[in-house]
């Protein structure tokens, strides 16, 4: 992101707000009492130790779980209540870790059945039963976006983790969201296919999409993220540019197990 555009992000509204959101599961609390910002054309990266939070956070955004306390804002509008399908009409869009594509069906209708959501509230007639000429279109250029549109005519069932990653990444653009929400897009990759995925989140950026992104690999969050937003037991414990947040000893002590361990890293 330009210097240009980042400082236009930070002069404007932020365009996804979480305000105070607490999560409670019976008696355990995962998340507490948690504020953080995303202006718009940012690549966030929230990150954490494993159970800080993080996807929790992730579900409380898109209404898979309803918070108890706090408030979540897109675009200044609230999004309490909302279920998963009006959030996403809303503009939300949530590529997931564990990818699930059609796998009877090709890449590209994967996709195109992603881009007919608006047609009809029934994608797949969308694409069978009318004119699918603009989504199949749509569909090569989401798949020539993320890499993979050599592969468009194949079908999905023996897709390599990689493939499926980027198909993931393809079908959440298609929704053309204002906010694309990416959990741990890089796991189970290689650090080959890490670095050229994390290059193509960086790309989508560029390009203006707005990101949050959450993942455990720091070497690839710290090259491409703008900002980092750090959770460890449900709390907020760090937020700001990367570098200096990594440097700070409350996360490091986070990552490193003891404040002793971080003050010796």
């Amino acid at each position: 992101m330009s210097a240009a555009t980042g400082t236009a992000a930070g002069a404007a509204a932020p365009l996804l707000e979480v305000e105070r959101v607490t999560v409670r599961f019976g008696g355990l609390t995962a998340i507490d009492e948690v504020s953080f910002a995303v202006r718009a054309g940012e690549l966030l990266g929230l990150i954490g130790p494993n159970g800080a939070g993080k996807t929790t956070m992730l579900r409380a955004i898109t209404g898979v779980v309803r918070p108890s306390a706090g408030q979540v804002r897109l675009q200044g509008q609230a999004l309490g209540g909302l279920p998963i399908h009006e959030r996403i009409r809303r503009g939300l869009a949530l590529s997931q870790q564990l990818v699930r594509p059609l796998r009877s069906i090709s890449l590209e209708e994967n996709v195109a059945l992603a881009a007919g959501r608006a047609k009809t509230v029934r994608p797949w007639r969308a694409i069978t039963h009318v004119d699918a000429g603009p989504e199949r279109a749509r569909a090569r250029r989401e798949l020539e976006r993320v890499g993979i549109a050599e592969l468009a005519a194949q079908g999905a069932a023996k897709q390599p983790l990689g493939v499926l990653k980027r198909l993931e990444m393809a079908r959440a653009h298609a929704l053309d969201p204002r906010l694309l929400l990416l959990d741990e897009p890089l796991a189970g990759l290689n650090s080959k296919e890490a670095r050229a995925l994390a290059d193509t989140i960086a790309e989508i950026n560029r390009q203006g999409m707005t990101v949050v992104l959450i993942e455990h690999n720091l070497g690839e969050v710290l090259r491409i993220c703008t900002r980092l937003v750090v959770l460890d037991n449900g709390r907020k414990i760090g937020e700001g540019e990367p570098r200096s947040v990594m440097a700070d000893p409350v996360v490091r002590a986070a990552y490193l197990g003891t404040a002793a361990e971080a003050a010796h890293a």
